[in-house]
């Protein structure tokens, strides 16, 4: 017996190829003359092929599949199962590439399959055939398509149409459902359908513990079938004898809803589960212009889009979430009878899709996580740069390639300070600059000489800062503590922000990273004044985030805990309490540039970590374990556990309001 398939090196027919070898005959696999090296992988794959696979070069987008008349003529005859599976499974894929690959492709086939006189053309379609028809979408059923708006929807169906229409030899249809990986092996090569969502389960586990129920959403009922499922079937029913003109479901007949999936793979990857779900289709009773509308609305489009790229869900994957259509697929269980080949529960296997995920597909395996990748060449500009988190943070920089652009009020700190950089990193680029952030007309001059002397800022550290210790109440005749703080920590650094940010715009590009404190997050007694200064540049990091989001420029807070810095030194009582040296308080910054997230802070747990495991010793007469207990670690004992800011266990998990004692 002899074969001819289009599309074995792709997913579905590296699986289909295996289960064929199984049988006796050769095996022709058209080739492009661009893809050998993936027909040589095919062959390593399957060792034990020997010479039965044989490559056949030629092209799905050219009449007849580019076949010369040569070729033509040896094959002749001699096909008895043509299988037709190259075409773009993509939803995100662009309209011109899913017409020229799923209708010329499969008309380039059926030519092909009528010029060889093919013994039976097997067509792989898709449930996308039915568009997003609302009901149940029988094996019988083509015409009766809805909603086949979409390019991916429109050319599944116009493809399958072409073979109803065209094809003069015998053929059988197979509609997948959404296929995942292998049952056993978990084995795919690509992200696509439920994959979408790994990261965001992904993200949902590194913020909480598994235990802590979280909202979600439902929706309709999704089709997922395994890989091998799906070629197993096909191979079963190719070679059965009387099923000519059939067309069959490959899907499975007890789908799951969207939310009942999502928790699946949530279990699977140990991450909270939606205990309490909303079904998406309440929000059906608003007229659909109405809710175009509203997603059109720049904030609103802004937030959703940069919400989508940070979780690398295309937007057309959320039409599925209310996907209308059932199929019921009882002729294809009626040829499988017997055969014990069936969907298996998507519970049975779903730690086999996850776990290949995360060794193989997770996005964040393919980032390169070294500073040097986002500094290497760049300019960084850190305030407050002669000393403390900023030194340790501009050595960093600096030894990573950046162009490193260190300011403070006092020039022989800052001459001590590029010297000190320097020794520790030959050829390191460092440039100083004397400015009093506290005066404005200071920081607009020293905007126009970096950017005079520079061309633009690549990543601005607001890291300078003052901070009062003084109860509300010994501040009643202070009132310039107020104004002094506020004009430093937050005037200062928006001066800053807002003399950077029209370069950083026009060059679509640009990182701020916002030093705060981790006091914005508790109720630290004493520091009104400083918190408010920082609380108020939280805030507005937050809402140029959203503003700029779509324009490639990022914002960071950094939600610092206490460090070992002169600024706390005055307040004694802070010799007896844990904290970040400048050099471990430098690894947040780093890590901010690195990872870009809208905002970072030290957990309870990482900060115990830190205190217990260095050389400082507790406070006196204070264990680590009995830190830990005062502020209930013990009950949130968790590695890599996220503390959500504001939270009740936030409030008292962080150890700068635990040791913020009254006098």
């Amino acid at each position: 017996m002899t074969y001819f398939v289009t599309g074995a090196t792709g997913f579905l027919g590296r699986f289909l190829i295996g289960n064929l070898l199984k049988r006796k005959g050769s095996i022709h696999v058209l080739v492009r003359k661009g893809s050998k090296e993936k027909f040589e992988a095919l062959q390593a794959r399957y060792p034990e092929a020997g010479d039965r696979l044989l490559p056949v070069y030629g092209d799905l987008t050219k009449p007849k599949l580019g076949l010369s008349a040569e070729a033509q003529k040896l094959l002749a005859g001699k096909i008895k199962h043509f299988f037709h599976l190259a075409a773009v499974y993509d939803l995100s894929a662009s309209a011109e590439s899913q017409q020229a690959a799923n209708i010329d492709g499969t008309r380039n086939a059926v030519q092909l399959a009528e010029a060889i006189r093919a013994g039976c053309f097997h067509h792989v379609s898709s449930i996308a055939a039915a568009g997003l028809y609302a009901g149940v979408f029988r094996e019988d059923m083509f015409d009766e398509a809805e909603n086949l708006d979409h390019p991916y929807f429109r050319t599944k169906h116009d493809s399958e149409g072409i073979v109803r229409r065209e094809c003069g030899r015998p053929f059988r249809i197979y509609r997948p459902g959404m296929v995942v990986g292998h049952s056993q092996t978990g084995e795919i090569d690509k992200i696509d359908g439920p994959y979408y969502f790994f990261t965001l389960i992904k993200r949902l586990r590194e913020m909480l513990p598994p235990w802590v129920p979280t909202l979600g959403v439902e929706g309709g009922r999704i089709n997922i079938v395994p890989v091998d499922f799906v070629v197993n079937a096909m191979d079963h029913i190719a070679h059965e004898k009387g099923l000519d003109g059939g067309c069959f479901h490959l899907t499975d007949p007890s789908p799951m809803r969207v939310g009942e999936v999502l928790n699946a793979f949530a279990d699977a990857g140990h991450a909270p589960k939606m205990t309490m779900r909303i079904d998406a289709r309440i929000f059906q009773f608003i007229p659909p212009s109405i809710r175009g509308a509203i997603g059109m609305l720049p904030p609103v489009k802004r937030i959703v889009g940069h919400t989508l790229k940070s979780l690398n869900i295309p937007a057309d994957v959320l039409k599925f979430f209310n996907y209308p259509t059932r199929f019921d697929s009882r002729e294809t269980e009626r040829a499988l009878k017997g055969t014990g080949i069936k969907v298996p529960d998507l519970d049975t296997y779903a730690w086999r899709l996850w776990d290949y995920w995360e060794r193989h597909l997770d996005p964040d395996l393919f980032v390169d996580r070294s500073l040097s990748s986002r500094v290497k060449g760049k300019v960084v500009l850190i305030t407050g740069g002669s000393s403390g988190i900023g030194l340790a943070t501009a050595k960093k920089v600096a030894a990573a390639g950046a162009t490193t652009l260190i300011c403070a009020r006092g020039l022989e700190d800052l001459e001590k300070a590029r010297a000190e950089i320097e020794a520790e990193t030959k050829g390191a680029k460092v440039a100083v600059y004397q400015v009093d952030l506290a005066e404005l007309a200071s920081a607009d001059d020293l905007v126009k000489k970096v950017l005079a002397e520079h061309g633009a800022v690549d990543v601005l550290i607001n890291n300078a800062g003052r901070s009062i210790r003084r109860s509300i109440e010994l501040s009643y005749d202070r009132f310039h503590d107020y104004e002094r703080t506020m004009q430093l920590n937050y005037f200062g650094s928006l001066r800053l922000i807002m003399g950077l940010l029209p370069s950083m715009t026009e060059r679509r590009k640009g990182h701020v990273i916002n030093i705060s404190s981790i006091g914005v997050l508790t109720n630290a007694p004493r520091f009104s004044a400083y918190v408010a200064s920082k609380a108020a540049l939280d805030a507005f990091s937050r809402c140029a985030a959203s503003e700029f989001a779509d324009r490639n420029i990022h914002f960071t807070i950094i939600n610092m805990p206490l460090v070992k810095t002169p600024m706390i030194g005055p307040t004694k009582i802070y010799d007896n309490v844990p904290t970040l040296s400048p050099e471990e308080a430098a690894d947040m910054v780093v890590k901010g540039i690195i990872e870009r997230p809208q905002r970072l802070f030290a957990t309870h747990h990482s900060l115990l970590t830190t205190h217990c495991s260095s050389k400082r010793r507790p406070p006196a007469g204070r264990s680590g374990r009995a830190i830990g207990k005062k502020i209930g670690w013990r009950a949130l004992k968790r590695d890599g556990a996220f503390l959500a800011p504001g939270s009740a266990f936030a409030r008292r998990s962080v150890l700068y309001q635990a040791f913020s004692l009254r006098p």
